[in-house]
């Protein structure tokens, strides 16, 4: 279970968010979640995710059939790759919405 989970929305219609999930122990950060979700067809859908669920970071890249394309990363520390996913999802969450939606139909 996560020491603390937040939800952030992105763009001004409430279709967009971001689910951080922060896991901690002993007061470190030991693991991360920063998913970028979109409301679709009345149903938030995972569209990117940067997470570290398999002993490293990563991004997962979601497709609507349930495919995902997984990218490693290199980081000095967990925070570091923290601030990078939530700053590149607000960055570019419309860019990865349009790619989905593509494949949506």
């Amino acid at each position: 279970m996560p020491e603390k989970e937040f939800i952030k929305s992105l763009g001004d219609l409430g279709t967009d968010r971001l689910r951080i999930l922060l896991y901690t122990e002993r007061g470190q950060l030991t693991s991360i979640v920063v998913q970028y979700e979109a409301l679709i067809k009345d149903e938030w859908a995972a569209i990117v995710r940067y997470d570290t669920s398999h002993g490293y970071p990563h991004r997962d890249v979601l497709h609507p059939n349930g495919a995902k394309d997984k990218y490693s990363l290199s980081f000095p520390d967990l925070k570091a790759f923290l601030q990078y996913a939530e700053q590149d999802l607000k960055d570019r969450w419309e860019w990865y919405k349009e790619r989905f939606l593509l494949e949506v139909n």
